[in-house]
């Protein structure tokens, strides 16, 4: 009996050192209000941007919920509404796997807001699949939907300054790769659409989004916009819907033990969207509520300025 007792032990501490040293993240708080600012977050319909929405709403903001899925949102945006005691909170229909949707949901937002304070690309995907205009949907959702919604809306947050632009990102942009000839070839940063393909596309999505906000911040200097990538955690949250079933049965007892929760995600990005003091840190990577440094890759201006440029013609193209 003292054998599995030991035993017991031993893998309850391995536990408790694996997940506080390695998964858990850090917390964050902050005195900041937000009454008379207005915020958008992309896919605020579930996980850590549900819980972001939450907490900027708590703070008094206007918070536009930026999703695809009207039911699901309307429901969120409730759910907010309820647990913040605030009432601006409102949906917003917004397809990130569209250009066209990206560009009208642009358009009547800056018809209908005056202001816009902080923008949250939190949206993301993993999945096989292609966009409305063919690109691989890591890559069109992840990084060229929030692209182009950053852009269109840029002005307005420069008349609104100080404000700033937050990206989630993840640590697995080490992993990614910038491939400008595959990109032309099959509008995509892989050429397949098996389960490893499909990591590697979102890898190199992730790679894309410390990218954009090293150029933004370049693009940006100067003016009273400033500008954030960062690693939310390992969260359990929707992101692997698209998986396969078992691959979801095979994944969630682990992920149940060790990954975060979408309040605990969400404390990296509300620290880049409220925390003072770190304007002069525009365009760098954040985890754990930290400066983190980005890998080799994502250092790279000359890969970042072609991957803008590359970017700007792509969503150009399709206008």
């Amino acid at each position: 009996m003292s054998v599995w007792l030991c035993l017991a032990a031993g893998a309850v501490c391995f536990y408790v050192i694996v997940y506080y040293g390695v998964f858990r993240g850090a917390g964050w708080s902050s005195p900041v209000k937000l009454r008379g600012k207005t915020a958008i977050v992309t896919g605020a319909n579930t996980g850590i941007g549900k819980a972001t929405a939450l907490e900027l709403a708590k703070r008094g903001a206007r918070v536009i919920l930026a999703c695809r899925n009207k039911e699901k949102a309307e429901a969120a945006a409730f759910d907010i509404r309820r647990d913040s005691g605030n009432s601006q909170v409102v949906f917003m229909q917004l397809d990130l796997a569209s250009l066209k949707s990206v560009r009208s949901f642009a358009e009547t937002f800056l018809k209908t807001e005056p202001r816009l304070d902080i923008l949250i690309n939190n949206a993301g995907v993993m999945g096989s699949g292609r966009t409305e205009e063919g690109f691989g949907v890591a890559f069109g959702v992840n990084h060229l939907g929030h692209f182009l919604l950053t852009d269109l809306l840029l002005e307005r947050l420069q008349q609104c300054g100080p404000s700033r632009v937050v990206t989630v990102a993840a640590l697995l942009h080490r992993f990614g790769n910038i491939d400008f000839p595959l990109l032309t070839s099959e509008k995509d940063l892989v050429s397949g659409q098996s389960t490893w393909h499909n990591f590697q596309a979102y890898c190199n999505s992730k790679l894309c989004n410390v990218l954009f906000t090293r150029e933004l911040a370049n693009r940006l200097e100067g003016t009273s916009v400033t500008c954030y990538s960062l690693h939310p955690g390992v969260i359990y949250t929707e992101l692997c819907r698209s998986m396969n079933l078992w691959q979801q049965l095979l994944m969630m007892p682990f992920a149940k033990l060790f990954f975060m929760d979408p309040e605990m995600g969400s404390q990296t990005t509300l620290y880049c969207s409220l925390q003072e003091g770190i304007e002069h840190l525009s365009g760098r990577y954040f985890s754990n509520c930290t400066l983190q440094q980005v890998g080799a890759k994502g250092r790279d201006d000359a890969l970042a300025k072609k991957l803008w440029e590359v970017s700007e013609r792509l969503t150009s193209v399709s206008s």
